[in-house]
């Protein structure tokens, strides 16, 4: 989240809070990625990120999510997430709010959740 924050306020975005419920969605979309060993942001399920997001129990009036696999530290992946407009895009959104994040193994599969609260 610190990374987040730092690239969010160089572009003059206020800092995202973290958000146990949006790391709870974050979280298991992770796990679900690393033992189906399949990045992506459709789950296992079928599910779309709103959808999961949902789940977990939050109301949520906008979302935006970042997937990862196979960085070894945070500053790699935020510097791979950087380099993806669309991923950068999420980051740099001042519109979000809160974050979470999720981290599964093996294989380092990471989940930014982005959301504003309804």
């Amino acid at each position: 989240m610190a990374l987040v924050n730092s690239e969010r306020s160089k572009a003059g975005c206020s800092p995202v809070t973290l958000n146990a419920t949006l790391s709870k969605a974050a979280q298991g979309h992770s796990a679900d990625m690393a033992s189906h060993q399949n990045m992506s942001h459709t789950g296992s399920d079928g599910s779309n990120p709103g959808e999961r997001i949902t789940r977990a129990g939050y109301s949520w009036s906008t979302y935006g999510e970042n997937v990862a696999y196979g960085y070894a530290t945070p500053e790699k992946v935020m510097a791979g997430w950087m380099s993806s407009p669309g991923h950068k895009r999420n980051i740099l959104n001042c519109g979000f709010k809160e974050i979470g994040v999720g981290l599964a193994q093996p294989g380092n599969y990471w989940t930014q959740d982005f959301a504003t609260a309804r």
